[in-house]
């Protein structure tokens, strides 16, 4: 299992008129908190690309807990739990200052050959940066 956890400040723009965060605002900080699990482990999405590998997000569920409000900052913790195949797995916690749970996610993310469009296994060189 690995797992990262970044730090995201809500902006104003992310808010309603009552300072809550809108609830499709959540799928970006999730976008934000798997590249930077990537990037924890020496990948970037830009490099995948480069070498001709897609990863785009094919399923995601939320759970809403409680609601995240104008400039708190909350924390997002990225796991893995099993090795990924064609298929790589993402849980998340949101939780806002004081350790409250916010949201609880998940993500499924498909490698895909960018000239076949076809599904592909995870690559070797991530497979290796994996701890078992």
């Amino acid at each position: 299992m690995i797992i990262d956890e970044i730090e995201i400040r809500v902006r104003y723009g992310e808010t309603d008129q009552m300072g809550v965060v809108h609830h499709g605002n959540y799928a970006l900080y999730l976008e934000m908190a798997r590249t930077e699990w990537l990037r924890s482990l020496g990948v970037s999405y830009k490099e995948m690309e480069a070498q001709g590998i897609m990863l785009p997000v094919i399923s995601m569920s939320l759970n809403y807990k409680k609601s995240a409000f104008y400039d708190q900052v909350i924390k997002v913790k990225t796991i893995l739990k099993k090795t990924p195949g064609v298929k790589i797995d993402f849980d998340f916690e949101i939780t806002n200052q004081e350790g409250e749970l916010l949201v609880l996610a998940n993500t499924v993310l498909a490698f895909i050959n960018m000239e076949t469009k076809r599904p592909m296994k995870c690559p070797k060189y991530i497979l290796d940066l994996i701890p078992e």
